[in-house]
């Protein structure tokens, strides 16, 4: 399904009861709505939630910003150094009128906010900057952009920021399968066979490497974010594995200092990802705030 918000065209999905509350999943860098797990999604309407999967923009089925090329990582770096402005095609905050605006599409007034990684920024700045619109935010790891905080191991960094030239499937899959087997639970290996599945899936439904460009560019101008999260006053869960070599457990402990009246939840054996056998306890986690949340109106 498509929805018209903040004058793009967004993809999403919807699943429960209409008149349950609301759930909105946020997904992280370069990642489809298909990588939240379904059985997450089928446990939450299992609950008595309604929720809402949806590719952010510049990736998925959402609308692409061709137009706009990706500045340069080290252009971006530098003008913050400088105290100027990046000049980037949209922010992470532009991402989270994004969120708020399919919200807007749907007739939904509040709602639970849950992302992951890249997701977990926007979904703290849709807490920022609308907080009449949550709930309760849930941030799973994710981080604040505090810039003394601990960086990705350089293995993780560098099987995110390379892949194979070209669109060849089966380099693709198989890049896919290595990106995974290294930020990914250490604790919870994903089965060969379901992994190679999955990433083919979501190749075959959209491959786009610009909007990678342009999402990692958003995060990076978006720079320090501590000062709009301190203002943060939904109930709010922090949910980090500690064994993440892309985003460092002081990232979610940052997170969780930094947003008043946070929790923390941290998972031994736990990297960048959802492991499903993970997801009863990332649900429980994420009812403990959200049964604090103030009913919608």
């Amino acid at each position: 399904m498509k929805a018209q918000a903040n004058g793009i065209e967004i993809e999403y999905e919807d699943y429960g009861e209409t008149n349950a509350p609301p759930v909105l999943l946020i997904m992280g860098l370069g990642a489809q709505l298909t990588l939240w797990p379904m059985p997450m999604v089928d446990q939450l309407v299992e609950r008595g939630y309604r929720v809402i999967r949806y590719d952010n923009r510049d990736v998925g089925l959402s609308t692409k910003l061709d137009e706009q090329p990706a500045p340069a990582i080290t252009a971006i770096v530098a003008a913050l150094m400088m105290g100027t402005k990046p000049d980037v095609p949209y922010l992470l905050n532009d991402m989270a009128a994004d969120a708020v605006g399919l919200l807007d599409a749907l007739g939904i007034a509040k709602a639970h906010i849950m992302g992951a990684s890249m997701g977990g920024m926007i979904a703290q700045m849709v807490a920022a900057n609308y907080p009449d619109r949550v709930l309760s935010l849930t941030s799973i790891m994710s981080t604040t952009g505090n810039p003394s905080l601990p960086p990705a191991t350089a293995e993780a960094m560098a099987v995110l920021t390379t892949r194979p030239d070209g669109a060849d499937e089966d380099a693709i899959v198989a890049h896919g399968i290595k990106v995974e087997r290294t930020i990914g639970s250490p604790g919870y290996p994903t089965e060969e066979a379901v992994l190679r599945e999955r990433v083919l899936r979501d190749f075959r439904r959209m491959y786009y490497p610009p909007g990678f460009a342009r999402q990692m560019a958003a995060i990076v101008a978006s720079g320090d974010r501590r000062e709009a999260l301190k203002g943060i006053t939904a109930p709010t869960m922090v949910i980090h594995g500690a064994d993440d070599p892309l985003v460092p457990l002081a990232g979610g402990r940052d997170t969780a200092e930094t947003i008043p009246g946070a929790k923390i939840v941290e998972i031994a054996g736990m990297g960048h990802n959802l492991p499903e056998v993970l997801i009863p306890q990332v649900l429980d986690a994420f009812e403990e705030v959200a049964k604090q949340a103030a009913p919608a109106a």
